[in-house]
């Protein structure tokens, strides 16, 4: 059975792992890999994440900067013009958890400022670790992911002597030094960063193995939706990954994850309900129904 965590973030207290808690992406940019463009004005992005959120997600995860490997950084003054307006009007119209998809200090600040409650950092603070001070400051949740390199030229040769030893003890540093800048263990989720650093191989194996990182006492994210492995798998591009994404979604379930970052969250969200009523043998008698309490302790 997968372990349960709580989870605290802006003074509430959340339990993760007894459902499986979905993360529906927005994408304000005009180069990510698979949604790119699509929901550059605010407006369109705003209306995306409110769909996102009647279909089932319990986060919404607004990023301003792409990524997919090989792209180019994003100044802060630009990232800032596409994320804020999102997510000061999603606040306005949702109490749901908003997270901010940002490396950068200037932008983690503003989308705390506008009422995000999660910043994701694909760099766990690398780039910046003022990050944790501030996240600490506002009782924010934090997301710690791995990646090797950075998004411009982490997929030129990744290479691992053992990736699950490697990535675990990446993320119980990274969980030391965040404790010691003040944030409590209760508001960090860890990420194993998939496609990002990694080759098909590595990707594989740290789905199959999920359980690995489960001494680190922390709920496990993992981001799956309509990656190149699953291309690579299906021999398909990103619009065609859709069946290969709900499969990697049901076992990474299986495996231990806690939270699914995703797309397509409608689709996701009914075969983790099917996946989960099926390990539970039908003893959680809640089918269909959308109670969000049961999250909270």
């Amino acid at each position: 059975m997968r372990k349960e965590h709580t989870f605290q973030v802006k003074n509430q207290t959340y339990c993760l792992g007894r459902q499986t808690w979905i993360i529906g992406v927005v994408n304000v940019t005009p180069d990510s890999f698979y949604d790119g463009g699509l929901y550059q004005e605010p407006e369109k992005a705003i209306d995306h994440g409110l769909g996102l959120l009647a279909e089932g997600a319990d986060i919404i995860d607004i990023g301003g900067e792409s990524s997919r490997p090989g792209s180019d950084p994003v100044a802060a003054e630009e990232e800032l013009h596409r994320v804020i307006p999102v997510i000061s009007g999603l606040r306005k119209t949702t109490k749901a958890l908003i997270s901010v998809d940002t490396m950068k200090f200037e932008v983690a600040q503003a989308a705390l400022d506008h009422g995000a409650d999660i910043i994701n950092d694909i760099s766990s603070f690398s780039l910046d670790p003022r990050l944790l001070s501030l996240a600490a400051q506002n009782n924010a949740g934090f997301i710690l992911m791995h990646m090797q390199g950075n998004p411009k030229t982490m997929q030129i040769y990744p290479f691992y002597e053992d990736v699950l030893k490697e990535i675990r003890s990446f993320l119980a540093e990274k969980i030391e030094i965040a404790l010691a800048y003040g944030l409590k263990k209760e508001s960090l989720i860890i990420d194993p960063g998939i496609g990002f650093g990694k080759r098909t191989e590595d990707n594989l194996r740290l789905l199959n193995r999920l359980d690995f990182f489960e001494e680190l006492d922390r709920p496990i994210l993992v981001g799956i939706s309509r990656k190149s492995f699953i291309g690579k798998i299906l021999n398909a591009p990103p619009q065609d990954r859709l069946e290969g994404s709900i499969a990697a979604a049901v076992v990474s379930i299986l495996r231990g994850a806690s939270l699914l970052r995703v797309h397509d969250v409608k689709a996701v969200k009914r075969a983790a309900l099917v996946a989960e009523a099926i390990i539970n043998d039908g003893r959680d008698k809640t089918f269909g129904e959308e109670n969000k309490n049961r999250y909270v302790h």
